[in-house]
């Protein structure tokens, strides 16, 4: 029955013989489990309890949530043809729910390695670049910002008296975020080694991160900057910009920031997108107790 479907994919959709192998392996793992439960059930027989057993035990056998959902999106195209077809009098997918998809908890650096990162002499090298890259790493890391904000960041967008960042984030959106002492500090530094090297290539640019040229800083430099610096205090296999915002984010709930602050910080839409941050609190609050109670 589902070698109709098959030549449906093949014939007439085009498919390419990939697709249409990846088709019929989902396809032949279904009725090679429903023969398993039965061996007189048949694609017009099956019911809807027999595919979500079938959910069920590829869960239970530890399969991912997205093959899961593959799978049965794979058979549910499958009925929905032979249902078009008069080959079947029923399709029995189509209300079965599929298994959510795992949210990935974000990857961050932990708190002492960013202080290493960032405290410790010899990181940075002793030049207008290694004093920007020093004050690149500490924005992001204190306040969030993602990449593409942070490059278009302008003279004007920094308020060194109000210790503040305008941020336009997505669709255009401004934010207002604070920043501490330690920033404003790295700041005042790079202020000065700026206006140096403006006036030596005469050049008068409004961006606030310059390269060496005198021009904006690109995000593909600070990608590969960000990359070599989180390499020296940090293994993980991510090492990204992106990573250093999910680090402010831990950082401030891990000291009791409320998530609506964090979410207004970060310039999120909905709440439900900084609520995968608790998650990972609560994964270091785990890590934490089993390292620290006797009985853990």
């Amino acid at each position: 029955m589902s070698e109709t479907y098959l030549d449906y994919l093949r014939y007439e959709r085009n498919a390419s013989p990939r697709t249409v192998e990846e088709y019929r392996d989902d396809l032949m793992a279904f009725e090679l489990f429903f023969k398993g439960l039965d061996n007189s059930l048949t694609w017009q027989t099956v019911d809807a309890d027999v595919i979500r057993e079938w959910v069920l035990s590829m869960m239970e056998r530890g399969n991912k949530a997205t093959t899961v959902q593959r799978r049965l999106s794979a058979l549910r195209s499958c009925y929905k043809h032979l249902l078009q077809r008069g080959l079947v009098e029923q399709d029995p997918a189509h209300n079965v729910t599929a298994p959510k998809k795992e949210r990935v908890l974000p990857a961050f650096v932990r708190e002492d390695e960013m202080d290493r990162l960032l405290d410790t002499e010899g990181m940075f090298k002793d030049s207008f670049e290694g004093r920007r890259n020093h004050l690149i790493v500490a924005m992001l890391y204190e306040t969030g910002l993602r990449l593409g904000e942070l490059v278009n960041l302008d003279i004007r967008d920094v308020n060194v008296s109000a210790r503040t960042v305008k941020v336009t984030g997505k669709g255009n959106k401004q934010r207002i975020v604070p920043f501490g002492d330690e920033l404003l500090h790295l700041i005042y530094i790079y202020m000065e080694e700026r206006a140096a090297l403006a006036a030596d290539i005469n050049r008068d640019e409004q961006a606030f991160f310059l390269s060496r040229k005198g021009m904006r800083i690109g995000a593909a430099a600070v990608r590969v900057m960000i990359k070599e610096k989180l390499g020296l205090v940090t293994t993980q296999r991510k090492r990204s910009p992106h990573v250093l915002r999910h680090t402010f984010a831990t950082s401030m709930l891990n000291h009791g920031a409320n998530l609506e602050s964090v979410k207004e910080l970060l310039g999120h839409e909905k709440l439900s997108t900084t609520e995968i941050y608790t998650h990972t609190t609560f994964e270091e609050l785990k890590k934490v107790y089993s390292e620290a109670h006797p009985r853990a």
